[in-house]
């Protein structure tokens, strides 16, 4: 179509130069020497424009490209769309993945470290770490290939994590990976399960020797005063004394055992929703008897007032109870300590757990113990037996918490409850 009709156009420019050939031959006829030339010249350009124009058409069509450098509307095609996608999707994997991910920006030896997830900023961010620039010169320090536990210092004392490190080449430029797991509240729960369980076998075992121990000791006392007339005055006084401190031990121990028992017949939680501004003030009243006999005080503070919490209530009272006699016990043997004080706050913290404080000004924990107070049957005191802090590690632990021993800013003891 567009050939024929070109055809017809040319057809038409042919007649229309012969018309204007013919016109300008009259003109010419008639007109003056130069006049004539200027008109001739006139009439040649109209068959030679015709011409042009045909040619024009048919010839091929090229589509007109856009000016270099003006922007172009580029339609993505699916794959583009696919692609686009699964980077996304991998991006956001990254950025919500439990794993604390970090870049070290050279391959070998101490190199720049950067966080690359929400998880190791929140690691970095104030209220953890409480030294990052540490905690990356312990992350650049560790081989490839291999998985390691390191220790790293936070606000609430040291915190375990596992770590792994990769070997990688971005661009090419060489790069290390590291991730890093936080573990210490799991290393925690199975230590006290092993506690726990290790505290059941022993005392069942131990109560199962002491009882027959103690009742066949109370039998033979009792044997010795039916049989005082045949036997002589020394040798009854001393069967006497012997038999009777026998007795004493055992029901000394099967009492002693028994408190660790405790530990293993924790009734399980039973949560409900605690006002904790009430818990408080019947804490109050269970524990200023014994801080007044001190001279001393136990402050309570809740912000905001009207904060609940969904726990069990004995189980958190008797949590912080043991703390508080712990503190106090601490205290009375500080004669130089002329106003014991204690201060148990609770408040929200990052990502609305709620964190209860119970600090003192009391003599604190000495570095070198601070890792072993919530071992079970470990004790600084002469007639302590090391169940206190290891009854709060349980019941917190019951109730989905963890609690620590962080450093005081100043003196005294600080414990840290965490749900």
């Amino acid at each position: 179509m567009a050939s024929e009709r070109a055809l017809k156009l040319g057809v038409a420019a042919g007649v229309v130069a012969l018309m204007a050939l013919a016109a300008g031959a009259d003109a010419m006829s008639s007109a003056p020497q130069p006049r004539r030339i200027v008109l001739c010249a006139l009439f040649g350009l109209i068959p030679l424009w015709g011409l042009w124009h045909c040619l024009r058409q048919l010839g091929p069509r090229v589509p007109r490209m856009e000016r270099q450098g003006a922007s172009a509307d580029v339609t993505p095609g699916p794959r583009q769309n696919e692609l686009a996608a699964s980077v996304l999707t991998l991006e956001a994997r990254l950025e919500h993945a439990p794993i604390a991910l970090f870049r070290i920006m050279h391959a070998s030896g101490a190199g720049q470290v950067a966080p690359l997830n929400a998880s190791a900023r929140r690691l970095l961010a104030p209220g953890r770490a409480s030294a990052p620039q540490d905690l990356h010169e312990l992350l650049a320090a560790q081989p490839v290939g291999q998985r390691k536990l390191i220790t790293f210092d936070t606000e609430r004392g040291g915190e375990r994590a596992l770590v792994a490190i990769s070997a990688l080449s971005v661009q090419g430029s060489a790069q290390r990976l590291a991730a890093l797991m936080p573990v210490e509240s799991e290393l925690e729960a199975e230590a006290l399960n092993a506690w726990r369980e290790l505290v059941q076998v022993l005392t069942h075992e131990i109560m199962n020797s002491l009882t027959p121990v103690a009742s066949l000791s109370r039998t033979a006392h009792g044997l010795l005063e039916e049989a005082s007339v045949e036997l002589p005055a020394d040798i009854h006084v001393d069967l006497g004394i012997a038999l009777d401190a026998i007795a004493r031990r055992a029901a000394s121990l099967v009492d002693f055992v028994g408190s660790y028992r405790s530990l293993s017949t924790v009734p399980q939680a039973q949560p409900q929703r605690v006002r904790l501004e009430d818990l408080f003030e019947r804490l109050s009243a269970l524990i200023a008897p014994q801080w007044q006999a001190l001279g001393g005080q136990v402050v309570f503070s809740v912000e905001p007032a009207s904060l609940e919490v969904m726990i069990d209530p004995g189980q958190l009272e008797q949590a912080l109870i043991n703390l508080l006699k712990n503190a106090a016990e601490a205290m009375a043997v500080v004669v130089s300590l002329r106003a014991p004080r204690a201060v148990v706050s609770a408040r929200l913290s990052r990502g609305s757990r709620l964190r209860i404080e119970v600090a003192d000004n009391g003599p604190g924990v000495p570095e070198a113990l601070a890792a072993h107070i919530f071992t079970p049957f470990f004790s600084t005191k002469k007639q302590g037996r090391g169940i206190g802090l290891a009854m709060v590690r349980h019941l917190v632990h019951a109730n989905g918490g963890t609690v620590r021993y962080a450093r005081s800013v100043g003196e005294g003891a600080r414990f840290m409850l965490t749900f």
